[in-house]
């Protein structure tokens, strides 16, 4: 994957967007829980009071409360309230929300900030908790029994009429303190959150002594925080919306490039690359290994960084919630990554082996496709079959195993959720009995670990096709990254000016990539403008080898081939190609039209060019002769035509261009006698200032030529003309007697 990186950079900028978004929905998603919690806490168990330190309280009991606190604490909370008489201005805000105001004064807490809040937390509790149990003792006689044993106060003995709490006022503070600390031995077992959870009884008591509304102040708190959590949600789902658009749009943008790239450097590929890389597998690479990129390249964007912050935020959120239960998600997670190591420890060799299966199933069905002719002129289906069949299965066994692995996979990890959920509640519920934690807490708890446990999922199955794409990002980098064999100079000669077309052969010797031996040695030949250059020898011989070195389809291993004295090396490859007019042994047609398959050499021809291209190269006949003419369709590799028809519009494609050198590589082959030779004369017609060069197996011909060029295994064993031949070259005198007559030689 490190080795296409480059790729990503022209999509940094949507790329920290989509990690912004991914931060903020990660943050919005883990906030869910603990909104959760507080409906479950507070909303509900709390009946919507979010404080022990109330909103307002009546006077009595701020006094009762600084009864039982220390000096400091009692200063803060008289700092932090303002007594609100019946009759002052500021009462009539008030009143509406506290009724009791009508008639005694309240106190009112001041608009103080909530790190004073907690400050006041603790103490306030513990107070309202004294107050609380000693307003027992005055109402019920048995309580008061049960409290005075404490040996600082018999609350028992006290006569009945008499207020205590003015009584306790009148003792002095060490006194106070010893029946606050003998109170709250019955809360030693209870934490500062269950101290706070029930001294919020007491404030709900407060607040219903006042005449507030107190459902209505549950319902508001509910509705207020299941508002948030909306707004949440909603935050979260327009994040995960953008992300998935970026992330799209970051793997589709890369896709393309990526396969222009691929494209353009298959193009620029000499015949020793397209030997490294077969075409079925370049199409593979430049089709599925791509769509393999893509879907990682969206999956990395969208989890490589959600996933890890859900998981990392989401411990530590649920530590603060449960604190005593962090053992279950560890002991989750240790389990999850052990399926996911043996999991993906299986699965990868094979992963490896799928784009290879698929290459060779592309090789098969291409072959069966492109010749299938053949195989039905052979009666070879059957074997053809049990072939394609042996690399589909091969495919299909392949994709099975990874496809069972994978589904044994997921079963597991909901089995292991499923049972982190039931040891969760189980360990919960234990701790919501023994007050060591709230139901809400516990639920919000439950949630993170779900949180946590999806992560390590979402990571594990990136885990799972990272293989896969990081073997198919390879195979794209092994096309971007190969070193062509044929490359422009850096400081390029021109053939522009007064270019006449001679081509010189000097001393040239050529042997294939990995060959061991010369197929072409030590050539030398000169080929002048207004003549035909011929090329004729047995099979094998380098003809076409010879024209092929020509445009650099392949360069030549030792020598040189110059172009008006220029070393063609020593050129660009596209201005060396502007002066040929290239003629395959094999046509080769594009889909679209007649028209613009011969505009492929000239895309500004006129239609009086392509008639006349048409008409040298002895297609008129069937061009004209369709009612579009030269807008006739051509399907994908001119399977519409017959083979005579395709080399002849391939010729005059060729002609289109008016290059100053023609390279027909065997192209007559496919004609007839008579066509062959009304071809030639109006070629000679039309190029008689070009420099032609031909590669056939038939003498006649090359009979005309102005020069002939005998091969053999390689070496040039004969060269003049076709009468000098016929007296000095034994190969050609067999191969022209091979073919004509002695009469048919001499005329």
């Amino acid at each position: 994957m490190l080795r296409i990186r480059r790729y990503l950079k022209p999509y940094l900028l949507m790329f920290t967007a989509a990690v912004i978004l991914l931060f903020i929905q990660a943050n919005l998603d883990l906030a869910l829980p603990d909104y959760l919690s507080k409906i479950v806490n507070t909303g509900i168990q709390q009946s919507g009071v979010e404080d022990t330190v109330p909103n307002a309280m009546r006077q009595s009991t701020l006094d009762h409360l600084v009864l039982f606190m220390s000096a400091d604490d009692a200063t803060a909370v008289h700092n932090a309230y303002t007594l609100i008489q019946p009759d002052s201005a500021d009462a009539a805000q008030y009143v509406e929300t506290y009724p009791l105001l009508k008639s005694e004064a309240i106190y009112v807490r001041n608009d103080i900030s909530q790190e004073e809040i907690d400050q006041l937390d603790t103490p306030v509790a513990k107070a309202l908790l004294v107050v609380s149990a000693l307003q027992q003792a005055i109402d019920n006689p048995e309580a008061a029994a049960q409290m005075g044993g404490s040996g600082a106060f018999d609350l028992s003995k006290l006569p009945p009429g008499v207020d205590l709490f003015a009584m306790l006022g009148q003792l002095p503070a060490s006194q106070r303190d010893q029946i606050a600390a003998s109170i709250n031995e019955r809360f030693t077992s209870l934490g500062d959150k269950m101290i706070g959870q029930t001294a919020v009884v007491q404030v709900k008591a407060e607040y219903e002594a006042l005449g507030m509304d107190v459902s209505k102040l549950q319902s508001s708190y509910i509705l207020s925080t299941g508002a948030i959590m909306l707004l949440i949600t909603l935050g979260s789902a327009v994040a995960t919306i953008s992300v998935g658009y970026l992330s799209a749009k970051i793997a589709a943008g890369i896709g393309r490039d990526l396969r222009s790239d691929v494209f353009r450097k298959v193009e620029n590929f000499s015949g020793a690359e397209f030997d490294k890389f077969p075409t079925a597998s370049l199409i593979t690479r430049s089709t599925n290994d791509i769509t393999q990129l893509q879907m990682v390249t969206m999956f990395m964007v969208r989890l490589v960084f959600y996933a890890p912050i859900m998981g990392v935020g989401g411990t530590i959120r649920a530590i603060g919630k449960g604190s005593s239960m962090w053992w279950t998600i560890a002991v989750a997670v240790m389990v999850l990554l052990g399926v996911i190591t043996v999991i993906v420890s299986i699965a990868l060799p094979r992963f490896r082996l799928v784009q290879k299966l698929i290459d060779r199933l592309n090789l098969v069905a291409r072959e069966n496709l492109s010749g299938m002719m053949v195989i039905r002129a052979f009666n070879m289906q059957q074997f053809e079959e049990n072939r394609f069949d042996k690399a589909n299965v091969d495919l299909t066994a392949n994709t099975l195993f990874i496809a069972r692995v994978m589904a044994v996979m997921m079963p597991t990890m909901m089995f292991i959720l499923n049972v982190l959920s039931v040891v969760i509640l189980w360990v919960g519920a234990h701790q919501v009995a023994q007050a060591n934690m709230q139901v809400g807490d516990m639920m919000a708890f439950l949630q993170y670990a779900m949180q946590i446990v999806f992560s390590f999922l979402m990571l594990s199955m990136l885990f799972i096709i990272l293989p896969r794409a990081s073997v198919s990002a390879d195979r794209i980098a092994d096309v971007l990254e190969t070193e062509l064999s044929i490359a422009d100079p850096v400081n390029p000669k021109s053939l522009n000016g007064s270019f006449s077309g001679t081509v010189e052969f000097r001393n040239v010797s050529f042997r294939y990539p990995g060959a061991d031996t010369d197929v072409l040695q030590n050539l030398n030949f000169v080929a002048k403008p207004g003549e035909t250059t011929a090329f004729i020898g047995s099979t094998g011989s380098g003809k076409s080898t010879v024209v092929n070195l020509i445009p650099r389809f392949f360069d030549v291993t030792e020598g040189a081939i110059l172009m008006d004295g220029i070393d063609i090396r020593e050129v660009t490859q596209h201005d060396l190609r502007d002066k040929i007019g290239y003629v395959p042994q094999k046509g080769v047609l594009f889909s679209g039209t007649v028209g613009s398959n011969l505009r492929y050499a000239d895309e500004l021809a006129s239609e009086e060019d392509l008639q006349t291209a048409v008409t040298i190269a002895q297609a008129s006949e069937f061009v004209n002769a369709n009612p579009d003419g030269l807008n006739a369709e051509i399907s994908q590799g001119g399977s519409n035509v017959s083979g005579g028809q395709r080399q002849r519009l391939s010729i005059a494609r060729a002609l289109v261009k008016k290059a100053p050198i023609y390279i027909f590589d065997d192209t007559f082959s496919a004609l007839d006698f008579k066509t062959d030779a009304a071809l030639r004369r109006a070629l000679r017609e039309t190029t008689s200032d070009s420099t032609i060069l031909v590669v056939t197996q038939r003498v006649s011909t090359v009979k005309n030529a102005e020069q002939i060029v005998v091969l053999d295994q390689g070496r040039i064993v004969g060269k003049g003309t076709h009468e000098e031949l016929m007296n000095t070259c034994e190969t050609y005198q067999e191969i022209a007697l091979s073919q004509l007559s002695m009469e048919e030689l001499s005329s």
